[in-house]
């Protein structure tokens, strides 16, 4: 016998609208996430760089 649905069972409104805000906000975060590590890369890079420039001369 199923159970009744509740409010986070695959059937009611409310779990597909959970479902979907969580997902997306995973979307969003992970890229965000993306963005900021590869900015940081790129920084920390450059400041490499820069020593080695000094470091040179």
């Amino acid at each position: 016998m199923a159970p009744p649905p509740g409010p986070y069972s695959g059937s009611s409104t409310l779990a597909l609208v959970a479902r979907v805000s969580a997902f997306s906000f995973g979307l969003v975060y992970g890229s965000v996430k993306l963005k900021y590590l590869k900015a940081k890369a790129k920084s920390q890079k450059k400041a490499e760089e820069k020593a080695k420039a000094k470091a040179n001369h």
